[in-house]
Formats: structure tokens, sequence, C-alpha cells
């Protein structure tokens, strides 16, 4: 079935480095599941970007002594250099301080309003009398009402995921200089989220048969225990989006309203720099399209809650503000895949701590498909998973090199080697040769299956499986021992071999894209499986920025099988990935929890 596909996925705040339990928590499931989207020959559009505006990033601006804009812009070609490192095909990484971003998020906001879904209403938030301003929530740490959580943001509690009222915190502190704020009045504008509690329930429970229960447990299952209330989307700010009214000047639109807006805005920057003004409308109208939101666990109610509650709210009206063009209501999130957390030799992965492995330093080391393997294998789709150094070692090792490289390798090698670099002419298939084919071709449904509900280890799983399988045939067939008897037998298992191994590089392509475009090209075969991606300077109202944009340009991969003929000319076989030492498992230990 064709349909347009959306990938949105999580905003990063530009604020730190990226660790790998931010990789696997969303960016490269949603990469993994783009990909096999695009060799499914469906209309996708992935995008994200920095997330320019959060308070973490006024935090870290603080401690420095620096600006809010200098650490964003420094972190955010940070991620550009690692996304690239690490393959993610990003049709659009932008950020959210563009002045596309600032126009579509205003837009949002006045949509809302005309609809009359925000109000202005006066409320307590913290003060600090020690700087003389008020507190954004995550300036202001305490203690859980609801868990007993003792560092839970005045917003939100990241041990229990419950969305916070500020003025409930225990003991609250500031995390500037530890002093205790103190409540002020002060006047901001309201998402009415109980006015729009009945239709954002009637849309998750549409939806609750195939939601993980993780997502169903922090969104309609907290609706059901507690009834939606107003929150504020303003705040007292001067790092952010202007609120859209001259009455609330000095104020700015809370980055947790506007961040998630950001997959909106991007898909009409996307359409601009490629001159197609109204393509966005493709994933954004069309009601065919299937929005997928890859996040961690986290910011669940942000994208299962507010957002649905954001897109509901404007209804049409964000059309005939943006555009002035016929209205339309916006596409709702068909699923959020959210992950759980990967935690580090049994530890929380701490940054402050140094007590993580960090995306940009690994790739110093170590390849980049070895990196997605084992972020894959040991992805959190259901519950918390552990990075451990034995483990990567091991998977490396045993699975990466031993399973899959070693069958590829050799199975090359020994062609161009007794066959003049060519693939040998099997004659009559028998009854073994059929069912391998056969078995490896039913996986295209099988890890098709298992792609399309987002379980990825499973979709994974299933395509090494089927490299175990094609192991053992040749264990049967043995074409080593049987070239020295019947040259005829051994090429018809080494044709079948190599055919078994073509299928299989499309199936761990998703996967494993660098490997699978050099195993490609080995086999042969010219173009590139997914196309090329750089980075280049956009100019916006806001000033020059880089974002990374991925050139679909000559892609050839598909998502079925080629067969490859007797007679194919093959390219000197190479190995596919580098067996590792067992002493980098000490040495990279020991690098935990010390002074970068």
């Amino acid at each position: 079935m064709s349909y347009p596909v959306l990938v949105a996925v999580a905003w990063p705040y530009a604020n730190a480095e990226i660790h790998v339990g931010n990789i696997t928590g969303a960016y490269l499931p949603a990469d993994i599941f783009a990909r096999y989207q695009r060799m499914m020959g469906r209309q996708v559009l992935m995008v994200s970007g920095s997330d320019a505006h959060g308070t973490p990033i006024t935090v870290r601006a603080d401690a420095e002594n620096s600006t809010p804009i200098e650490v964003y812009q420094h972190f955010h070609h940070s991620f550009l250099d690692l996304f690239q490192q690490l393959g993610l095909t990003y049709d659009l990484f932008t950020s959210t301080h563009t002045s596309n971003h600032f126009r579509v998020s205003s837009a949002m906001f006045l949509a809302l309003l005309e609809n009359n879904y925000l109000y202005k209403a006066s409320d307590m938030q913290w003060y600090a009398p020690s700087q003389k301003r008020f507190l954004p929530d995550r300036y202001v740490e305490g203690t859980c009402y609801i868990c007993g959580y003792e560092n839970a943001r005045s917003d939100q509690c990241d041990k229990c995921g419950s969305l916070l009222e500020a003025d409930k915190l225990i003991n609250p502190r500031s995390r500037v200089d530890g002093s205790t704020p103190e409540l002020r009045q002060t006047e901001h504008y309201y998402l009415d989220l109980g006015e729009l509690q009945g239709e954002v329930t009637a849309f998750l429970e549409q939806r609750k048969d195939y939601w993980r229960p993780n997502v169903l447990r922090q969104s309609l299952g907290q609706i059901q225990a507690e009834k939606l209330r107003g929150r504020p989307i303003t705040r007292d700010l001067d790092w952010g989006i202007p609120v859209p009214l001259e009455e609330m000047k000095g104020k700015c639109l809370y980055v947790w309203f506007e961040a998630v807006i950001g997959y909106l805005s991007a898909a009409l920057e996307w359409s601009t720099l490629n001159g197609k003004p109204d393509a966005w409308r493709t994933w954004w109208h069309d009601p065919a399209c299937r929005a997928y939101y890859f996040i961690g666990k986290d910011n669940i109610p942000f994208h299962a809650i507010i957002w649905p509650a954001e897109l509901i709210g404007v209804g049409t009206k964000f059309d005939e503000i943006i555009e002035s063009k016929p209205a339309e209501n916006l596409v709702l999130p068909h699923d959020v895949p959210a992950n759980e957390f990967m935690n580090l030799e049994q530890q929380k992965i701490s940054g402050s701590r140094n007590w993580a492995v960090w995306g940009r330093d690994f790739l110093t080391r170590y390849d980049p498909d070895p990196l997605r393997y084992y972020l894959t294998v040991n992805m959190p789709e259901s519950k918390d998973t552990d990075w451990d150094w034995e483990d990567f070692y091991k998977r490396n090792n045993d699975e990466l090199v031993a399973t899959w490289g070693n069958l590829a390798n050799r199975v090359l090698s020994f062609a161009y080697k007794h066959w003049d670099g060519r693939v040998p002419d099997p004659g009559e298939l028998t009854e073994i040769d059929k069912q391998l084919l056969a078995k490896i071709e039913a996986g295209f449904e099988k890890v098709g299956n298992e792609m399309e509900a987002v379980r990825l280890r499973a979709a994974l799983g299933e395509a090494m499986g089927l490299a175990t399988e094609v192991n053992r045939y040749l264990d049967t067939t043995a074409p080593w021992q049987a070239v020295k008897i019947d040259k005829q037998i051994a090429g018809r298992a080494i044709f079948t071999a190599i055919n078994a191994i073509n299928m299989l590089k499309v199936m761990l392509a998703p996967f494993l894209p660098f490997t699978s475009q050099k195993l490609h090209e080995i086999m042969g075969f010219d173009g590139q499986l997914f196309g090329s991606q750089y980075v280049q300077s956009i100019e916006d109202g806001l000033g020059e920025h880089s974002g990374l944009r991925y050139n679909l340009a000559g892609t050839v991969g598909e998502w079925k099988r080629v067969p490859v003929p007797a007679g194919h000319a093959l390219r000197q076989p190479q190995p596919l990935f580098k067996k590792l030492e067992p002493k980098i498992i000490e040495e990279e230990r020991a690098k935990l929890g010390k002074p970068a």
C-alpha cells in the first residue's frame, strides 16, 4: 500500500553532546524506519532540528558566562557532524531559531486564540529575589508531589513522567544559586486542555490497539486518572519566540508549546528550500498520511497529549493564517513509538559525571554500522536496556563479523577466485537450493511486518536469523570441498548463496547502510542504495544557519528480491567489519566517569 509517511524525530536540546542513549532512544530508530519506508517506495519526509530555545540552553549559558545563541550554535553544528557520520537521513534537520519557525509558531498561537482554545489568566510563578527575575521551569527543582522524586523539574517529573503544577512542587530550589524561590503573580496565556480533553481522548482511543503500552500509560491512562487542565504556553523569558501580541510584549512562547510545532514548520521550510511551496501539504493534509513520532519516554505527554491537542485546536484556522488558502485540518499522529531509556554498565547515563558513551567520541575509534547494530539489538523498545562494553565486543565479533560479515566475504571471495570474478552458472537448482531462496525471499514479508509495526529489534533479529540459515546451508552443501570434486555442484551452492546474500543485503540496509552499500558495490552493482547527504548553509531572516539535507538522487534500493544472474561480474571482495580485540572492554570501561 502506498501512502505518504512523515517521520518526525525528537528535537535535541542544543545544550550538550549526544550520547548513545539519545541515539537509540529516538534518532536511530527514526532513520531505520525512514530508510525502510523509502525502500517500500513511499513518499517519506523525515524532519527534525535543534531545539534552540529550551531552558537547558539558558542554564548552560549562565553557567559558562556565555549567551544562549552561542551555546545553541556550538551544539547545533556538533549535531550536524554526528548525524552525518552516523548516516541519519534527514530530509531536513534545521532548528527552532529560524524566521520560518517563528512565523509558523506564531500562526499556531493565533489560530488557537481565534478558535477560543487559549485563555489569559494570572497565576503564581516561581520568582528568585536574588536574581530579580521569574524562573523558567527547568531553573526550579524540588520534590515531585506525586512520586516523591527529589530532583523533579517544576513542570515535569522525569522519574514518573507526570506533568506537574509548578506551585505544588515540594521544597523548591533555584538551579542557578540554590536559593529558595517565592511564588509571585504573573499573567500568561493558557492552552485550554480541559476543553480539548474529549477530542484528545477520542483520538487516543482510536489508537489504543496498536500503540505501545508505555505510551498509552502516559497518555490515555493519565487522562483517565486525572482530567486535563489548562497549561500556560507563554513565559517571562527573553530567549525564544516573542508572543505575537502587543499586550504580551516581553514574554515568549513556552518552549514545550513551540518546539513540537517544529515538525510542521520544518515541513514548510523543506518545501520552500525545494522550490515546491505547497509540497508540505502531502504530509500535513492528506488523510492517508501516516505520521510517526520518534521520541524518548520522557517526551510522551508532549507528543501524545499536548501536540494532538494543539493540532485539533487549530483545526482549519492554521491554513487561513499562514497562507490564506483553502483551509484543511492538520494530520494527527498515527503512532508515537516512544522508547524507554538505555543505561550504561548498569548505571544511569550521566553527562555531568561523564558516565556516557558519546556519539562523536565513539566514532573516532569505531565504525558507524557496529554502533547502529548494537543500538538496534539492544534498543529499549519495551523496557530499559543497558550498554555493556563486553556485550558490544561480543556482538561485534560473534554476530557482525562471524555470522554476517564472514558469510558475505567468504562466499564472494570463493566465487571471485574460482569463477574468474563472476557469479557461477548453477545449472538446475536442487530442492535444497530452492528451499533456501524461498525462505530468504519470505523474509521480506516477515522483516517488513516487524518494520511496519516499528519493532526494529525483532526485524533485525529476523534478518540475522536468515543469515544463520545461509551459513547452515553452506555447512550442508560444503562448496569449499565440492569444488575439488565437482565444480558444477560447488557453483550451484555459491550461486544460491550469492543470491541469498543479495537479498539479505537489502533487508539489512536500513540497519547497516554503510556496509550494505560497500557490499552492493563488491557484488558488482553501481549506484547508491540510499542516495547521499550533505550540509548546506540556508539563508534565513534570523541569519544564515546550517542544516542537514538528504539527497535521494540516484537511489536504487528496493524492498524486494533482485536476482543476481550467472556471469554477473563481481568486484574484489573486502571484509565488511573489523574484528575487535578483547582489550577494548577494559580500555573503554576505564574512561567512564573520568573528566573528559
